[in-house]
Parts: C-alpha cells; structure tokens; sequence
C-alpha cells in the first residue's frame, strides 16, 4: 500500500509540474510576441513571408491532441460560448487540459486508493472532477449573466436619459462604460469601441446578444434596429422596455416564494434516501455492504441512484417557471 501511494504521489506531482512548466512557457511566449510587436520585429517577421506560416504550424503542433478531441466532438465552438459569457479570457485549449487533468487526477485518486470492491467508484470520480472546471465556469457564466440582468434596466434607462439630453445613441453607450460597473460597462464598451472602429452598428448590436444570452437584450437588440430602420423616439422606447424588465423581475420574485415549496420538498426528499443510507452504514454495515459486494446490490443501487436524479430533475423542471 506504501508503495501504491507513492507512485500515485509521483503521478500527481509529474502532472502538475508539467503542467506548470508548458503553462509558463506559454506564458513567456504570448511575452516574446508581445515585446516584438512593441520592439517592431514583428512586422519585420512579417515582411520576410514564410515566417507567418512556420509560426502558425508550430503553435498548431503544442495542443495537436487537445485540439483534435475538441474538433471531434464538435466542442471549440461550446467552450469558447461559455468563456465568453463566463467573461474569461482563457483559451479553449486551456478549459480542455484543466478538465483532462481533473479526469486523471480522479481516476487515479480513486482506483489506486480505494480498495478493491470500492475501485470501481474511479469511473464515476473521473468524469465528476474532470467536470469540475467546466461546473465553476459555467457558474461563474450563470453569475455574470444575472449581474448583468439585474444592471440593465439601469442602463437602458441611463441611455434614454442621455438621448434626451442630445447625446447619440453610440455616445450614450460609452458613457455606460463610465458610470456602470462590470459586466454592463465592459460589454457596452466592446459594442461601442467595434461599431468606432468601423464595424456596422447592426452588427457590433448582434454580436452584443451572442455574448450575452438574455431575452432582455434581445428586445434591446431588436428595438434600435427597428427604430433605426423606421424611425421613432428610441428613448421612450427604452424606459417602456426598462420598466417591462422591472415587472418582468417583480413577478419572476413571487413566483420563486410560490415555488418555494416545491423545491425545498424536492431538496428533502432527494437527501432523505442518501441519509438512511448513511444511517444504516453505521448501525448495521453488513446490510449496506449487500448493495457494494454483491452483484445484484450494485445493480440495484445504480438504478436507485439514477431513479433519484431523475425525480429530482423532474421536481426541478415543475417548480421552475420562466417569465
């Protein structure tokens, strides 16, 4: 057992430390471009004309493998969705190799440590700790999106004061950039310094609603579009769509305190199964070990367990309620 644990110990720091070590050397090349861009060698690179394609072909080959998983599942364009709406400037390739990690770390946590019945646990721990960087970007997604929700009734009304004071419309939206905190200021900011820099309006607003996925800014989108298209006063319609928002939240709020109910009943009985479990690991082992040892126990407690997330997935899907 000593020996397992030490050349498990061994594996988890070889991993980390290359790990570190071709993070760091990306690091210091990302430091190389830039410092050659500042310096102007860059442009001389340019100039020479076979340079661009060898270091394209090189940087291709550092993350061949990880690359060509995610081109199989048709996965690249998914992560890089969800690390725009996460508002984190990783690369794709980076979200991969931490969840690969994640996958090897567990498994080997597992199946080295644990002792033989319970090994088999290994091909469940896997794919949950290698899911792990995913689950905290798509939670930290899911946050910054209801930031966002909760500033936008603000900024739209901010826009239809500053349009009535004689601002333009694109000017309106740089101002937000002043007075607004993140994430409304940095996206408005974004839209703005695409559609200053010669992107057409329509587009810079679309590009908007593809990183932020919210039926509100949708309408927003919609909205100037329209007004640009027909004319109209852009302003009036911004403080109608705000105050739309605002009831659309106070109406969201009670249909949560109706819900409530439901969801803590689907809480409770989803743990209750878990904690007689628990309780009668300790007061009669030999009868839990049945559902461990015993073939048929395994059986019947994967379709136990698989029964509970269903009926727990289906509470859930009865007590939430869109608006």
């Amino acid at each position: 057992m000593p020996f397992v644990i030490f050349i498990f110990g061994a594996v988890v720091v070889a991993t980390v430390g290359v790990y570190f070590l071709l993070d760091s050397r990306l690091r210091r090349a990302d430091l190389d471009t830039i410092k050659s861009r500042l310096l102007g060698t860059a442009a001389k690179a340019k100039n020479k004309g076979p340079a661009p394609a060898l270091m394209q072909s090189e940087d291709a080959k550092k993350d061949r493998m990880v690359l060509e998983l995610l081109r199989h599942f048709r996965l690249r364009q998914r992560l890089q969705e969800l690390l725009e709406h996460a508002g984190l400037r990783w690369p794709v390739v980076r979200l991969a190799r931490l969840a690969l990690t994640g996958v090897l770390l567990g498994f080997s946590a597992a199946w080295y440590l644990l002792p033989p019945p319970l090994d088999r646990v290994a091909f469940l721990t896997g794919p949950l700790c290698g899911a792990m960087p995913l689950l905290y970007v798509w939670r930290k997604s899911i946050k910054r999106l209801r930031k966002f929700e909760e500033q936008f009734p603000d900024g739209l009304e901010f826009v239809a004061r500053a349009m009535r004071a004689g601002h333009a419309f694109s000017v309106s939206l740089e101002m937000l950039h002043h007075e607004f905190d993140e994430p409304l200021a940095g996206e408005f900011r974004r839209t703005f310094d695409e559609q200053n820099l010669g992107l057409p309006l329509e587009v810079a607003l679309e590009k908007l609603a593809g990183r932020i996925p919210l039926l509100d800014v949708q309408f927003f989108v919609s909205a100037v579009l329209l007004q640009k298209r027909t004319g109209g006063n852009l302003a009036e319609v911004l403080e109608k769509l705000a105050y739309l928002i605002r009831e659309r939240f106070k109406l969201r709020g009670r249909i949560r305190a109706i819900s409530a109910h439901g969801r803590m009943t689907g809480t409770a009985l989803s743990l209750i199964p878990a904690a007689v479990a628990g309780m009668m690991f300790y007061v009669n082992p030999q009868y839990v070990m049945f559902f461990i040892h015993d073939t048929t126990g395994q059986w019947m407690m994967g379709g136990a367990i698989g029964l509970q997330l269903v009926g727990y997935a289906v509470i859930k899907k009865i007590v939430s309620i869109e608006v």
